[in-house]
């Protein structure tokens, strides 16, 4: 980051942005990526770019552009938004037929966008199976309903996965990739489609506020990051499902099933006490909704880490505490 060769970003002239954006949209199967400061950011982009006002965005209900971008959709674009129930963080082909309109009448707000997120966040950090995935895209696409994946952790579905980032990413009319989750980059996001959605997106970018000067400073990290932290998301991976079998062995009432990446759900009987108790031994965890906490592994977090929460949690909560 300090030897970044550097330009004027908002003129297109700064190197090292306009290396990870082409890296990025290779990487991603698009034609052409943005760099932003964040993926929220992108992901009102796209809906924006996507969607008509007086139209509806079909979202799953706890999807992170659902309960955590502050009604964006709304604001920004003028969606209606209607959220699915889904199981694991996925909704399904029936869902959508049964539920978007799509012949615009009178009363009616037509469907205009899908927007699915992989993998999701408050479901645990749940991967799509790739056939599920495609078949939801496919069945938007005959209904005439363009698509959006929130792929703020999309690198960590295809580490799970097993298949390269593209073949998760490419059929979606627009994607987005946040560089600061498991990449471990300080700040920074893409959004990447084609090249005529990416010109909106850039304008989109700037009445946004996000566009930069030097911002190669920042877009270095993003490049290093893919050359060195992308495989090691499967360490990530596995210590999680360590940590998971360590609280349910020690009597926590952990969802297995949704252990699928880097997140692990520890429910408790009161978030505010059972936060300032895991602090006291040692352990940092989030709040992510009424009697559930938060844990992720990341770059920062090694084997030895894991054993001390492994230990330290139950001491903590006491065996009972997620029951």
């Amino acid at each position: 980051m300090a030897t970044a060769v550097v330009g004027d970003e908002q003129e297109r002239e700064d190197p090292t942005v306009l290396a990870l954006e082409e890296r990025c949209a290779a990487l991603l199967g698009q034609e052409e990526a943005v760099y932003l400061p964040t993926a929220t950011m992108g992901n009102q982009i796209a809906l924006m770019i996507l969607g008509e006002r007086g139209t509806e965005l079909l979202v799953e209900e706890k999807a992170h552009i659902m309960i955590a971008e502050l009604a964006g959709a709304a604001l920004h674009s003028g969606l209606q938004t209607r959220p699915l129930r889904g199981r694991l963080g996925r909704i399904s082909v029936e869902q959508i037929r049964e539920t978007a309109w799509v012949d615009g009448t009178f009363w009616t707000p037509r469907t205009s966008v899908l927007a699915v997120e992989n993998t999701h966040n408050a479901a645990g950090g749940t991967v799509w199976p790739i056939d599920e995935l495609r078949a939801v895209v496919d069945t938007a696409r005959e209904l005439g309903i363009r698509t959006h994946l929130d792929g703020a952790r999309l690198l960590n579905a295809a580490v799970a996965l097993g298949v390269p980032a593209a073949e998760i990413a490419g059929p979606f009319d627009t994607v987005t990739l946040c560089l600061s989750k498991g990449l471990g980059c300080p700040l920074g996001a893409v959004i990447a489609g084609s090249r005529e959605l990416m010109h909106e997106a850039r304008i989109g970018k700037h009445r946004f506020g996000g566009a930069m000067r030097q911002a190669g400073i920042v877009a270095a990290a993003g490049l290093y990051a893919l050359d060195h932290n992308v495989d090691r998301l499967a360490d990530d991976h596995a210590r999680a499902r360590r940590l998971a079998e360590g609280w349910a062995d020690a009597g926590f009432a952990i969802d297995l099933e949704r252990v699928q990446s880097n997140f692990v759900q520890l429910p408790v009987a009161d978030e505010q006490d059972a936060l300032a108790r895991l602090a006291a031994e040692g352990v940092l965890l989030s709040r992510t909704g009424p009697g559930m906490l938060r844990a992720l592994t990341h770059l920062d977090v090694d084997d030895a880490a894991i054993d001390h929460a492994i230990a330290a949690v139950p001491r903590a909560l006491g065996a009972h505490a997620g029951v």
